[in-house]
């Protein structure tokens, strides 16, 4: 996003992209990411993340620092764009979502978290009230759109493609670096 967008002038911190399976652990984290950028020198901090099952945690810490934070209360949202997304899942309550990532990394945010691997059993208790898996693509990636198929067929649900891009956090990120937004 950096490099698309020109925005080479931002400092970008990273948590473990696996902390989604834990979100107790992020929190903390961007609390401690958040000092140090400030003693850093930092003046400006925005938060890559939308609420990640924190049960309200960023959304704190974002008042308490005076901080924002990307909209949405995840990032199946903000990459569909978080009003399209909102008004889509009410008629979507038995899909299963991936991004990217997810796709790209779903045995280890997926079966081992759960212990498919080891317990296949379980497969249809976690998710035998999912009908479809939705890959909400970022990237037009054959190979990811092949694993989310396997995915799907993995977790036996019927399989849907959607290319979303990076929906509200490219343009999130546009406004946060624009001269004209304090960005």
């Amino acid at each position: 996003m950096k490099a698309l967008n020109g925005l080479d002038h931002l400092t970008l911190e990273c948590l473990p992209a696996i902390w989604h399976v834990w979100p107790e652990r992020i929190a903390p984290a961007l609390r401690q990411k958040i000092a140090e950028a400030r003693s850093e020198g930092h003046a400006k901090i925005f938060i890559g993340y939308a609420e990640c099952g924190t049960q309200g945690e960023i959304d704190r810490i974002c008042r308490e620092e005076g901080i924002e934070r990307l909209s949405g209360p995840h990032c199946y949202a903000f990459f569909t764009g978080t009003e399209k997304f909102l008004a889509e899942c009410e008629s979507e309550f038995t899909a299963f979502y991936l991004t990217d990532l997810i796709t790209r990394q779903f045995e280890a945010f997926v079966i081992e978290p759960l212990k498919l691997d080891r317990h296949p059993e379980i497969r249809d208790m976690v998710f035998g009230n999912y009908t479809k898996l939705v890959y909400l693509a970022q990237t037009e990636d054959a190979e990811l759109q092949a694993k989310a198929k396997w995915a799907a067929d993995y977790l036996k649900l019927d399989y849907e493609y959607r290319f979303t891009g990076y929906g509200d956090l490219e343009h999130e990120l546009k406004a946060l670096a624009d001269p004209k937004t304090g960005g």
